[in-house]
């Protein structure tokens, strides 16, 4: 299994083998007591763990990106990327941030964290970068172009509700905020402080 996500505790057993090593997916197989008593092979899906951050930009605004990538469409989201081997989320979302945007946040504040499946030992960890200041320019990785999107909270808002940004939990979490005035200060006092 792997060690790299000391900052959490996987859901594969100590028991599971490995039967399929992949550049971005791993699949695991173990023996499973049942109920009854007999036993099944159970299995479960890993990949690394990644982060999504919004920054808040001086002036208010949040910063999304454009991303392409040449196995699908552009996308818009916020800046985002896989957790490396060794890293925090933290740490990561620092990293990402600076290659995908130019941009540093002075601080990270934890947003949310979501696990989309059940058979896939995958989290997400979510930020919001606060005090961030343009420290040079973006650095993409050889198979993504970037380009930088930034946001008012209203027009973050509408893209979500239209299904034209993309963010694992957030469409949810701004759908319910909008049948909630409530919940709706809320997540945007949480996104702008």
């Amino acid at each position: 299994m792997k060690k790299d996500r000391g900052y959490r505790k996987g859901n594969i057993p100590e028991n599971a083998k490995r039967v399929f090593e992949g550049k971005i997916f791993d699949v695991y197989q173990w023996e499973q007591k049942l109920y009854d008593g007999s036993t099944a092979i159970f299995e479960r899906i890993t990949r690394p763990d990644t982060i999504v951050v919004f920054p808040i930009l001086p002036d208010g605004r949040i910063l999304l990106v454009e991303d392409s990538q040449p196995d699908r469409e552009p996308i818009l989201t916020a800046p985002s990327g896989r957790i490396e081997e060794g890293e925090t989320p933290e740490e990561a979302a620092r990293r990402e941030l600076q290659e995908e945007t130019g941009w540093t946040p002075g601080s990270l504040e934890t947003f949310y964290e979501v696990k989309p499946f059940l058979k896939l030992d995958w989290m997400i960890y979510v930020f919001v970068g606060r005090d961030c200041k343009q420290t040079s320019r973006l650095n993409p990785d050889a198979g993504e172009k970037i380009q930088p999107h930034p946001v008012t909270f209203d027009e973050l808002i509408e893209l979500a509700v239209k299904g034209e940004v993309r963010g694992e939990g957030f469409t949810e979490r701004v759908l319910r905020a909008k049948l909630d005035p409530a919940k709706m200060a809320e997540l945007k006092k949480r996104l702008l402080g």
